[in-house]
């Protein structure tokens, strides 16, 4: 074992850094008709896209499967040495088929070939090596070749592999975008994530109603506005005419300049201290817009209205950082 100094070690980095770099943008000049072609055997693809590959391959395999999955592109990965032991009816003739294997003979992968293409599922192949088994048997064949490996020995897949998922994340959003594939397409596959909660979830989702909706007439008194606002709990309560359309907002802040002024909250009503022109948001309105509203404005509370103004919801700050919005 030999100790380095601190600067060789970002040295080895950046050198690795630049290779694999190098690798990426060595894609570029072979993106072709080929690349086209894999493009619309996936679009025309009624069932799913397997992808396979052994070892460092598999993984990135692995890898590539997920991303098609989670953008539009119905895909999963299948281990091509269980293939051979039964894996292979996960693949039907309504399938395709993408391979990776830098070299294009593993033999795990070969093996199932024949197989394959007796079913009549299509087969797309990423190699290193065009005159490979596994590229000429391909429909279409993705040339992923690199220089050199990151590696000193040249051995390690590395820059090879980089190469390999940059092209299958080409090909991802060559097919997302192809496809329409949509902001809220994408949540839809993450509802669990924050991303998806922010593109999912709506203010009806959130907010709260019905009696938990704070809310009082112009004329009751300040009191008994109070009270209101404070069983409530939400720092906010509306102030509604008899048909429960939205006259006004009380807060948090009104009370406190209220009070500076000393008036007294037993005599003084509502409307004399209600601040008229709230700021609304929509029970259809995505929670994300709830949470821009709030930051643009430096509130946070806000009454939800329908499109005749009237008063069904509400929700505050809290109620967003629980549903993972913000």
């Amino acid at each position: 074992m030999t100790d380095s100094a601190p600067k060789d070690l970002v040295a080895i980095a950046a050198r690795v850094l630049e290779i694999e770099s190098r690798a990426v943008s060595e894609l570029v000049s072979r993106l072709d008709d080929t690349f086209v072609a894999a493009c619309k055997i996936c679009l025309e693809t009624e069932g799913r896209i397997v992808v396979t590959g052994m070892g460092k391959s598999g993984h990135i395999g692995g890898k590539i499967a997920a991303t098609l999955a989670s953008t539009g592109t119905p895909s999963f990965f299948m281990h091509p040495a269980e293939a051979s032991h039964g894996d292979l009816g996960m693949i039907t003739s309504h399938d395709s088929l993408l391979a990776v294997s830098y070299s294009g003979e593993t033999d795990e992968v070969v093996t199932i070939l024949p197989l394959v293409k007796r079913m009549g599922a299509k087969l797309i192949t990423m190699t290193g090596k065009p005159e490979s088994t596994l590229a000429k048997a391909a429909d279409v064949h993705l040339n992923i070749r690199v220089s050199e490996e990151a590696c000193p020995l040249n051995l390690a897949p590395t820059a090879s592999t980089t190469a390999t998922l940059a092209m299958g994340d080409a090909l991802a959003v060559a097919l997302l975008e192809s496809r329409g594939f949509t902001a809220e397409d994408f949540a839809r596959s993450h509802p669990s994530g924050s991303l998806g909660k922010r593109l999912l979830l709506r203010v009806a989702d959130v907010m709260h109603e019905g009696d938990a909706i704070p809310s009082v007439t112009a004329s009751v008194s300040v009191s008994k506005g109070l009270v209101e606002m404070s069983r409530k709990g939400l720092g906010i309560t509306a102030i509604v005419d008899d048909d429960n359309r939205i006259l006004g907002v009380f807060t948090d802040g009104d009370l406190r300049r209220a009070l500076d002024n000393e008036i007294n909250v037993h005599k003084i009503e509502m409307k004399s201290v209600m601040h008229e022109g709230c700021i609304t948001v929509g029970p259809d309105d995505m929670a994300a817009q709830a949470v821009h509203v709030m930051e643009e404005n430096k509130i946070t509370s806000l009454l939800v209205a329908d499109d005749q103004n009237r008063l069904v919801g509400a929700l505050n700050i809290h109620d967003l950082f629980r549903a993972g919005v913000m």
